[in-house]
């Protein structure tokens, strides 16, 4: 029997080098069969990356331009023209001329106790106002007294100067030619049946109360408020109401101006420059 001979180192070694590598091989076909098992759809695509959406921009609301508030016009009518409905006859305003009599006088068909005479605006408005009280109230008004001539204020005044002396008298007559009666735009008023007639006293009556609310409905307002002496000039006179026409009895009576004066800027007048 031939005895075995054992391989050589190098025989050994090629040996050992081929396991080796067939192990390795198999690992590497292993892990590459797991990645395959594991990975059925192969390589994972990328996610498609999504557009993002602008994110809108909100317009801004435009910001309206304020409208203006219209500026009452205070030149619409003369102050200085007897023949203007917003003429201002005061202890230091004349009429000019000082005899100056209104071309448009007609009778004002009211309840009177002497009878009136207006310039045609006035009139139509006195109607209208008188009217508006009655129906409103269901009482009844009447005119006292409303324009006098240049030669009527003459008389008036005298006898006002007779009977209380000239200063008490400037309180509550006008002199000729600087009284508002004489422009056909003023009227006194006063209950009727009367009560408190051209006393101050009217201004407590239904009708004084109803005037001073609602008279500015009609263009008038109450040319000697109290507290305004030295300003119109004369005493509180709740009867006494003048003619300015809707547009500035409005004004007056939205602003809560109490005078013309102090409206159009005019110096108070207390008293007679001379």
């Amino acid at each position: 029997m031939r005895p075995r001979h054992r391989p050589s180192r190098k025989v050994r070694q090629r040996r050992t080098i081929v396991i080796f590598s067939a192990v390795g091989i198999l690992v590497i076909g292993a892990l590459v069969a797991a990645i395959v098992v594991l990975s059925p759809h192969g390589e994972p695509e990328a996610a498609p990356s999504s557009t993002p959406k602008p994110t809108p921009t909100k317009t801004p609301t435009p910001t309206p331009t304020p409208t203006p508030t219209p500026t009452f016009n205070k030149t619409l009518y003369s102050i200085d023209d007897p023949n203007s409905i917003w003429v201002v006859a005061d202890k230091l305003r004349q009429l000019n001329p000082a005899d100056w009599e209104p071309p448009d006088l007609v009778e004002v068909p009211v309840t009177y106790v002497n009878q009136p005479f207006m310039r045609q605006v006035a009139s139509d408005a006195v109607v209208q106002m008188f009217a508006a009280f009655t129906s409103e109230t269901g009482l009844s008004m009447a005119s006292q007294s409303a324009y006098r001539s240049y030669g009527s204020q003459q008389d008036v005044y005298a006898g006002w100067v007779a009977s209380l002396g000239q200063e008490a008298a400037d309180l509550t007559s006008a002199r000729p030619g600087f009284s508002e009666h004489q422009t056909g735009l003023s009227i006194d008023i006063s209950a009727d049946p009367a009560n408190c007639s051209l006393d101050q006293c009217f201004a407590d009556t239904p009708q004084g109360q109803w005037l001073a609310a609602n008279a500015w409905r009609f263009g008038f307002v109450l040319r000697y408020p109290n507290g305004y002496t030295q300003i119109t000039g004369y005493e509180f006179e709740p009867w006494h109401y003048r003619y300015v026409g809707p547009e500035l009895a409005t004004e007056l009576h939205n602003t809560g101006v109490m005078t013309l004066e102090e409206f159009f800027g005019l110096p108070p007048a207390p008293t007679y420059a001379n």
